[in-house]
């Protein structure tokens, strides 16, 4: 299904060469979700932009995640403590073949 180039020992992949007649790839959005402490937002963001995949600005604001008992519908008191889950949405244009 899907195909990765895998070096030999000479180096050589062992993929077909590309084609001049093959069409070429279309723009394709993906989008990630991320769900996780504001912490570990903080480091995945840093890391994408380490690797050249993502600007920190790509992504929308951290947005808090609701806890179990906020939808539970019982009365809760609002809490003074930091969500423990944040969301943050990444849409990405991507050239896939």
């Amino acid at each position: 299904m899907f195909q990765y180039p895998e070096s030999d020992a000479s180096g050589a992949s062992n993929l077909p060469p590309a084609s001049s007649s093959r069409p070429q790839p279309q723009p394709e959005r993906v989008r990630h979700v991320l769900y996780v402490s504001l912490r570990g937002l903080d480091r995945v963001i840093k890391i994408l932009h380490r690797y050249g995949y993502a600007d920190p600005n790509d992504g929308c604001e951290p947005i808090p995640v609701p806890t179990p008992e906020a939808d539970s519908g019982r009365e809760r008191r609002p809490s003074a403590e930091a969500p423990h889950q944040w969301m943050v949405v990444m849409d990405k244009i991507l050239r896939l073949e």
